[in-house]
């Protein structure tokens, strides 16, 4: 194992204090291992909190700040954070117009956000609402999900929810929103390599110098089937078309579609896989009116790609366009 770390035990601390050094924007729960928006808590405004174990970065903690998230929790490497800091997180970020959490399906994810919503609710009367997110259309069921997996449309509700509560929406409708948004957008992802669990110090799976994981999930769980190395024009067929098949989309549907990196594969290759991608869709006959193209839902050092597909509305368009400033997306502001 070759990798930028002291001890494998303290990553998450030490990576929480860099991201301090980098942002000052941010401000950093460090026993809580909570990243914070600077400003938050902002009278008036919904707060949206997410989080998840560490790995795969930028998400989330890369995605608070202004017209994202209020604040990240951060568990250990593909661990989820425990209850304590959901509830720490959804307290500070609350002003009393309520809190969306942001959960993706893995099991350990949404006990531990459901109790946190609980005790809220309970203990100091905070509305809570919660969106998981399953785009993953690889499986139904894996063993680390009770259902599909949630994936890359989890950056996309953390995008367009948090534009919402930026605009000063109520919770419903920035809940609606969210729930809107996992609907209509689906994703499936392939790896060329495993990844590397710093306190593991060896790959979760091994894969043949021929071979590759389709269907892969973003802690390294099996897809649905091992295939043949292949040339990028028939890996972005093999990730694709099952996507378009599965919501169905319609020919004249306008599309977001996000080619996103696992962590060890170059800009240089996404952009190859995006035109790849780019000629099924058009294809098909959809219209693609945004693209992002590059490393946002990663799984540790992991070479290989996902593809993402959000059916888009003229609503959601707007609010994907909206003024976003976070350490890992900004545009317009």
């Amino acid at each position: 194992m070759k990798k930028l770390i002291n001890e494998p035990s303290a990553v998450v601390a030490e990576a929480l204090l860099g991201i301090e050094a980098a942002h000052p924007d941010l401000r950093i729960d460090h026993d809580n291992k909570i990243i914070y928006r600077g400003d938050t808590p902002r009278t008036g405004k919904v707060g949206i909190i997410s989080g998840g174990g560490s790995g795969h970065e930028p998400l989330h903690g890369g995605f608070v700040g202004l017209g994202m998230l209020d604040a990240a929790c951060a568990g250990e490497v593909f661990t989820s954070p425990v209850p304590d800091q959901m509830l720490a997180a959804t307290r500070t970020v609350d002003s009393g117009a309520g809190v969306l959490h942001v959960v993706k399906n893995y099991t350990g994810d949404v006990m531990n956000f459901e109790m946190a919503a609980e005790l809220a609710a309970a203990d100091t009367g905070v509305s809570v609402e919660s969106i998981v997110t399953n785009d993953d259309v690889a499986v139904q069921d894996s063993t680390w999900t009770a259902g599909r997996r949630g994936v890359g449309v989890t950056v996309l509700v953390e995008k367009i929810a948090g534009a919402a509560a930026e605009q000063g929406r109520s919770l419903k409708e920035v809940a609606d929103l969210a729930a809107t948004v996992n609907a209509e957008g689906r994703s499936m992802g392939l790896a060329l390599t495993s990844c590397t669990v710093p306190l593991a110090g060896r790959p979760t799976f091994e894969l043949g110098e021929d071979e590759m994981e389709l269907g892969v999930g973003i802690h390294g769980e099996p897809g649905r089937k091992r295939v043949a190395l292949a040339p990028a024009a028939q890996i972005a067929a093999m990730l694709v078309e099952p996507i378009l098949a599965d919501l169905p989309f319609r020919r004249g549907d306008t599309v977001l579609a996000f080619v996103n990196g696992l962590g060890g594969t170059p800009q240089i290759e996404l952009y190859l896989m995006y035109n790849e991608v780019n000629k099924i869709l058009a294809g098909h006959g959809l219209q693609v009116a945004r693209s992002l193209v590059g490393s946002y839902i990663t799984s540790l050092d992991m070479a290989g790609t996902s593809v993402t597909l959000l059916r888009l509305t003229d609503e959601l368009l707007g609010l994907w366009d909206a003024p976003v400033r976070t350490p890992a997306l900004r545009w317009g502001a």
